[in-house]
């Protein structure tokens, strides 16, 4: 097919793979490729290019090839109408198959033998792994919101306490793993076939990932973190302050040694083309930008500029959900930054101050309730998925606040707090919040940070609390770029649970810190008004894509927190009729006629006095159509626990039409290990 821009788009070209295997891919080639070959733009991840990410896929693609680059999208081994089976995230398979598709790429008569690879999140986790296997072809790459260290900042433990997001985006990818190849392209004699394969040999992947309960192999491996030397080629990360991955910029700008750029923006989990909170900035024209400089050797300036950019957010009332977020764009030369300063404050009695302050000992047990003001870790701007006033759980925590500030504070990296405290019990937890408080009294995130007690002296051997002792603990925040305005109050609370982002620790806890004992470092940014203006970046021009999609119902979403009144149990429910990116609904793909639908309940619940009662459960259905075509997926999921143990169960049921296809049914009961 060629569009009427000479663009010729292959929907469905096979990559072999050493072993045999092929790899799905669809691919837009500009129309000098034919005479002369150009450089390339992988995009590999395993969402399904057919339709998953089809919508997605024309939104950037054809604009790089319009730019002059062949632009390739793969589905890896065991996604979408791939062979093969997928066992796991960033397995050695996968990652061997990345750099394998690289050079496939490389020896092409429409490649000029350099490739430049970017994708967000599985996307850039892939990017950065692919680049550690040095493939001669890669000569740049882009992630977008993923992270160097899967232990630090993936999704299955912050602070070494364990994430209710590896038991949610496992269960997504319980549905994703289960979707059939479509029958229009691998054939409608072999398509059953090859999909009760996939289907026989899916594990449950929350249970999988939680049998890893320390800093061990599994987490090691993927991390660039462990061989930063290995990646040698430039780098342009892209992030957002409402994503999960927002300390990676700041370590990556630190340890790698070949060029790195930043660029860090207010958005959620969206390529910021798209992205929200706004302002949108023109990705694809940008990323373009970075191509030419290192794919073309075209000088677009990029090297003229300062390494780093972030949006300094401005303070703005608590909500759920915001379309803008107020700031400006200030840059640094290098990280860590010749304009940014620590600045210490002690934890007094109430008070945040520069000098040492006395008195009692302070103590809080926090309801297994606190952090139900606190949204999701990450944010895909779905309203109610960002933090609420922080006043809703204050009460459950320790306080500890500045004077009103004289002038404005504007803090960029990553805060921490030294804390000398001691807890009642051998396990337990501490979670931090860094809060604005504004004159009106609304408290506004800043940042959070979290503690595994246990994992006080290392994340490989957790080492059981004495009860009563006092423990040097650190507990880093996460990354951030923010103006406290003058006559705001910086806040810092202290609790011992944080649900429902974290699974609690077995028993309730009291944590016991001294006045005068414990301190917060704030990285301060100094620089004056007088500095440079950075350049303007353009907002998303209004491309025209081919993607012709259609509504067919309307999406639906509904985000509550319920109390029980007469058993106490509060319960946090999220029901979205589209997906993972919201209320989308039932729609079309005109190209394909296929029609798509995600329906999804998730509800967490737990007793404000009994972290043993906490419970996680998730529903799921899918339906794909096309034609006489139909097969509907439906998964659930549950986590709960013991003393002693996890348990978690989990079923998937599929069907052709109305008759029943595949069904399975898991258990898993898994040891905790000071989680």
């Amino acid at each position: 097919m060629t569009d009427n821009a000479g663009i010729h788009v292959i929907e469905t070209l096979w990559i072999d793979m050493p072993d045999g295997a092929r790899l799905a891919a669809r691919l837009w080639l500009p129309p000098q490729a034919k005479a002369a070959p150009v450089p390339a733009i992988l995009e590999y991840i395993p969402y399904r290019r057919r339709d998953g990410t089809r919508a997605r896929d024309e939104s950037m693609h054809p604009h790089f090839a319009a730019a002059g680059y062949a632009a390739i999208r793969v589905d890896m081994r065991g996604s979408g109408d791939s062979d093969g089976l997928m066992d796991d995230e960033y397995s050695h398979q996968e990652i061997q198959d990345g750099a394998a598709v690289v050079q496939w790429i490389a020896a092409q008569n429409w490649c000029d033998g350099k490739v430049g690879m970017f994708g967000k999140s599985w996307g850039a986790y892939t990017s950065f792994q692919v680049a550690a296997l040095q493939p001669p072809a890669l000569k740049a790459i882009a992630p977008v919101m993923g992270t160097d260290d899967r232990w630090l900042e993936d999704i299955h433990f912050y602070g070494g306490v364990l994430a209710n997001d590896n038991f949610w985006w496992g269960s997504i990818m319980q549905l994703f793993n289960a979707a059939p190849p479509d029958p229009d392209i691998v054939g409608w004699d072999h398509w059953q076939a090859r999909w009760k394969e996939r289907l026989d040999a899916m594990v449950f992947w929350p249970a999988l990932w939680l049998e890893h309960q320390t800093h061990d192999e599994m987490w090691r491996r993927g991390s660039i973190s462990e061989n930063y030397e290995n990646v040698r080629i430039p780098v342009y990360f892209f992030g957002g302050w409402a994503d999960a991955f927002r300390d990676t910029p700041f370590r990556i700008a630190e340890n790698l040694s070949g060029p790195v750029k930043v660029l860090m923006g207010p958005w959620a989990h969206l390529y910021p083309h798209e992205g929200a909170p706004g302002p949108k900035v023109d990705f694809v024209g940008e990323l373009i930008r970075f191509w030419d400089h290192y794919l073309k050797g075209e000088d677009r300036g990029l090297t003229d500029e300062p390494a780093l950019r972030f949006w300094l957010q401005e303070s703005i009332a608590p909500a759920g959900a915001h379309g803008e977020r107020p700031g400006r764009w200030v840059e640094e030369p290098a990280w860590p930054s010749p304009n940014v300063t620590a600045k210490e404050l002690w934890l007094n009695a109430g008070t945040l101050d520069a000098t040492v302050g006395e008195g009692e000992a302070m103590s809080v047990c926090s309801p297994q309730t606190f952090g139900s003001a606190g949204g999701d870790m990450c944010s895909f701007a779905i309203a109610g998925d960002l933090p609420a006033d922080c006043r809703i759980d204050a009460g459950g925590a320790l306080i500890f606040r500045t004077a009103p500030l004289e002038k404005a504070m504007e803090i960029l990296g990553q805060a921490s707090l030294a804390l000398e405290l001691s807890a009642d019990r051998p396990q337990g937890m501490v979670a931090a919040l860094l809060v604005d408080e504004a004159p009106d009294g609304s408290q506004r995130l800043i940042t959070r940070g979290f503690c595994n007690l246990m994992h006080r002296d290392g994340d490989l051997s957790p080492k059981a609390v004495v009860p009563g002792q006092v423990m040097s603990v650190q507990v880093p925040f996460h990354g951030i770029a923010y103006r406290l305005p003058a006559g705001h109050r910086l806040m810092v609370q202290i609790a011992s649970a944080y649900w429902p982002i974290l699974w609690p620790a077995p028993e309730p806890v009291t944590l016991t810190l001294r006045p005068g004992r414990s301190r917060l470092s704030l990285p301060l940014r100094g620089a004056s008004g007088g500095e440079a203006e950075p350049r303007k970046l353009p907002e998303p021009h209004r491309r025209a894509t081919g993607a012709k999609v259609t509504q067919v119902t309307e999406g639906r979403l509904e985000r509550t927190v319920t109390t029980d009144r007469t058993t106490g149990r509060q319960s946090e429910r999220v029901y979205i009729d589209g997906g993972v990116f919201g209320p989308i609904g039932r729609i079309r793909l005109e190209e394909t006629g296929t029609e798509l639908q995600d329906i999804s309940e998730r509800i967490y619940s737990i007793h404000p006095a009994d972290p043993l009662s906490a419970r996680a459960a998730m529903t799921q259905e899918r339906t794909m159509q096309r034609g006489d075509w139909r097969v509907r997926i439906k998964t659930y999921s549950e986590q709960t626990a013991t003393k002693e143990a996890f348990h978690l169960k989990a079923t998937v049921e599929c069907w052709i039409g109305e008759e029943p296809f595949h069904q399975v049914e898991w258990t898993h009961e898994i040891p905790r290990n000071g989680m």
